[in-house]
């Protein structure tokens, strides 16, 4: 093994209200002290209950993917396990996501965009 993850780091026009969306999505701590990083108005994390550490870092003039958009391509995204598509979608569009690709029902899987723009999918475990 050469390194370990640390986290994963999302850039966005607002790194604290990315973070709280993330954090109301997989609960956590929003900023909690952690020697690796110093948090300021460029700079927030989320320290999620199963130990995944997600960082937000302002970048002006953001310019999110546009999925399916190869001119502008997503570059990652997340995969979120959830036993009701239905519920959890009425929840992150509650908190600011936009549905990409609502899928159908014989999908197990439904893409939205985060309030940054970041595609991630729900999938049925």
């Amino acid at each position: 093994m050469i390194a370990e993850l640390q986290c994963v780091v999302l850039d966005c026009p607002e790194p604290e209200r990315l973070a709280a969306f993330y954090g109301e999505l997989l609960g956590g701590t929003v900023n909690q002290p952690d020697r690796r990083w110093a948090v300021d108005a460029d700079w927030a994390t989320l320290h999620t209950p199963s130990g995944l550490v997600l960082a937000f870092q302002r970048v002006a003039d953001h310019l999110p993917p546009q999925w399916p958009n190869p001119d502008r391509p997503q570059q990652f995204h997340l995969d979120f396990g959830t036993p009701d598509l239905d519920r959890a979608q009425e929840q992150v569009l509650a908190r600011g996501a936009t549905v990409l690709d609502g899928g159908s029902e014989e999908r197990s899987w439904r893409v939205y965009a985060d309030p940054a723009g970041h595609p991630f999918c729900l999938v049925r475990h």
